[in-house]
């Protein structure tokens, strides 16, 4: 499987005891040599006879996880959130409520997935993938709107063992694969329990099919793994990836472990000679998956290198005449994150194509493009959407943007193999006009009624005016020319109005609805009916579960209201207690009349509030604002909207 040739994160191993320690013990040595497969088996055993721990269900769940076996590490991980029966936000490290969200993904499970995600965001604000998903919820509509655009086949090259990769050699199809029959041995690695990849190839057809495979090099073939080939244009010169193997020599790191290294070979007299690794090799970090510029003159790679800021980063280096490299540069934070970022490829009218598991997708792996701008800087990703992409890991892209055809790598389900090469044909272009209109409507909040005249400013994250527009007599306007992906915000001025700012992103989907911003008038008539925890701007009162009794952070809102009754000292107000659905009726309506009751007393005994300008009642769960009621599973932010206080002017003192 092609996770060998992914940049795979060291995770340390912690024990538990009882009668298993021998063989979690052994597995764990085995977990941490990367020899995944032994562990998984000895860990399995273990659990099904019954035991559980914390640190047992992660590394069966990253045991599957490292190896792209998604729904058997969503298995494990759904064990290991079971155990958290606090609902303990540090249950486990936020990066484990990323991977549950990542597997939930690939059993079909968006609405849980996102829930996940939400609890990561919530605890690893500061990360990349958060601000991702925070600045971009609404990220499955620009999946959406770019799915559908390909047509799939199968190759006829696919085994049951692992094929993946996609580059060209005079007109041949050159890929790797873990097929035995080419390596002579029946060696194994234990990451996978895979056969070692060679690099093969097929002759190509006028049709397009794919010839016999056959071995494409017994030069560049090693005992080891050979994957991810490039060549030039001339055909003279092949990049490749390959272990840490030379000459017939092994290296490992300091860590006792073979790592990955991008190779250079030379084609003379009809072979490849003088295989060399490049400069900025490690023996201490893995370089992989090389992808030359069309020019030549800069080459990607993937890379766990100091300075990377995920597991696996996109770097590139420029190539000099006199065969040297520049140092290494990594492509930042538009391209990389705290995940994997691996396996580029750049197309000729200069698009970079790569895999990764951090930025917003379906799951899993998925395949995402940038435009190379001409001075080197990158455009903002756009994900390729269905059918390339899928909840199962999908990398290894190439495409002809003249032909608009290509080839990929998937686990997905519906191939032969651990990994299987699809050939495409893109039926239409990728949506990427990061151009954005918003429709921006102007209400009353009390009222809904929509405000004329208004003076809209809109600003960027920088808060540099942008543009300066007036709202028409149905209270909207349109802001044009925005960019996809960016914060902006917006101030609203009205004579009659409180001025109000407010910030938003602009997604990349299209924008179904109007943006709608409330505001509130300057001067309030006081009249029957006015609640008062809506014109003094109330933040929400809220009670201890079960109990009734003032809680100090509801105390400066209770001020709010004895000051301006103290102010007015004629209107007359009613306490309105309200529960949300849950628990029996009866009981929510009990715990509203004790709470309605003693906010009254508060507004009497520490407010100074006379206790005939107050009454107090509770509603419990009669006045329902949403679709919460019994029998309805709703959210807790849902429940919450339904839970509130209301200071209700029911009359006024005649003089």
């Amino acid at each position: 499987m092609k996770t060998r040739t992914f940049l795979l994160l060291f995770l340390s191993a912690t024990f538990f005891a009882f009668s298993q320690e021998s063989k979690i013990r052994k597995a764990n040595e085995k977990y941490d040599n990367l020899a995944y497969i032994d562990a998984i088996e000895i860990y399995k055993k273990v659990a099904e006879r019954g035991y559980k721990s914390k640190e047992l269900f992660q590394k069966l769940g990253n045991s599957y996880y490292f190896n792209g076996q998604l729904p058997e590490a969503n298995k494990w991980y759904t064990q290991l959130f079971k155990m958290n029966t606090k609902k303990a936000d540090n249950f486990v490290n936020p990066e484990y409520y990323y991977r549950y969200s990542q597997t939930l993904k690939s059993a079909g499970n968006q609405e849980k997935a996102d829930e996940y995600l939400n609890l990561f965001a919530k605890q690893s604000e500061n990360e990349i993938r958060a601000k991702l998903y925070i600045n971009n919820k609404d990220y499955l509509e620009e999946i959406k709107m770019n799915s559908g655009r390909y047509t799939l086949q199968h190759t006829g090259i696919n085994t049951m063992y692992s094929e993946y990769g996609a580059a060209f050699f005079k007109n041949n199809f050159v890929f790797a694969s873990s097929r035995i029959n080419f390596k002579g041995a029946k060696k194994r690695n234990k990451w996978d329990n895979q056969a070692y990849t060679n690099l093969l190839v097929s002759k190509v057809g006028k049709d397009g099919t794919l010839g016999e495979p056959q071995l494409f090099s017994k030069k560049l073939s090693s005992k080891f793994n050979e994957s991810t080939p490039v060549f030039t244009k001339d055909g003279k010169t092949v990049y490749f990836t390959r272990n840490n193997y030379l000459n017939g020599k092994i290296r490992k790191s300091s860590d006792d472990v073979i790592l990955l290294k991008i190779y250079k070979a030379s084609y003379r007299n009809g072979e490849w000679q003088d295989i060399k690794e490049l400069p900025f090799n490690s023996n201490e970090y893995s370089v992989a998956h090389p992808a030359l510029s069309p020019d030549e003159k800069t080459l990607y790679f993937a890379s766990n290198m100091p300075g990377t800021l995920g597991q696996s980063d996109l770097f590139k280096v420029k190539i000099y005449q006199d065969d040297s490299y520049s140092k290494p540069e990594n492509l930042g934070p538009e391209i990389n994150t705290e995940e994997r970022e691996t396996f580029p490829f750049v197309s000729e009218d200069n698009k970079l194509y790569f895999s990764s598991s951090g930025q917003l997708g379906l799951g899993g792996l998925d395949i995402y493009v940038s435009q190379i701008n001409p001075d080197g800087s990158l455009s903002r990703i756009v994900n390729l959407g269905e059918p390339v992409n899928s909840s199962f890991d999908d990398f290894c892209y190439y495409v002809n943007p003249k032909s608009n055809k290509g080839f990929f790598s998937s686990n997905r389900n519906m191939g032969l193999g651990f990994d299987d090469i699809y050939k495409f044909t893109e039926d239409k272009p990728l949506q990427t006009d990061s151009n954005k209109t918003i429709d921006l409507n102007l209400i009353d909040k009390e009222t809904n009624y929509p405000i004329p005249n208004a003076a809209i400013s809109l600003f960027d994250e920088k808060m540099n005016l942008v543009a300066k527009v007036v709202t028409n007599d149905l209270g909207s306007c349109k802001l044009d020319q925005l960019k996809a992906g960016k914060t902006y915000y917006i101030r609203a001025e009205s004579e009659d109005f409180e001025t109000i700012e407010k910030s938003f992103f602009t997604n990349f989907g299209i924008e179904k609805k109007p943006f709608i911003l409330p505001m509130g008038q300057k001067m309030r008539k006081l009249e029957v009916g006015v609640d008062l925890a809506k014109l003094l701007n109330f933040s929400d009162i809220y009670f201890d579960v079960d109990k009734a009794a003032i809680r100090e952070d509801a105390v400066p809102e209770l001020a709010k209201v004895a000051e301006f009754m103290k102010l007015k000292p004629n209107i007359i107000i009613d306490v309105r207690a309200h529960t949300d659905s849950r628990q029996s009726a009866a009981y929510n309506l009990k715990l509203s009349n004790l709470r309605a009751q003693s906010t009254v007393d508060w507004l009497v005994k520490e407010g100074g509030i006379d206790r005939e300008r107050l009454s107090g009642r509770g509603y419990g769960e009669m006045m329902i604002l949403n679709k919460c009621v019994d029998g309805i599973s709703c959210t807790e932010e849902e429940h919450a909207i339904n839970r509130r206080s209301e200071f209700i002017i029911v009359g006024f003192i005649k003089k």
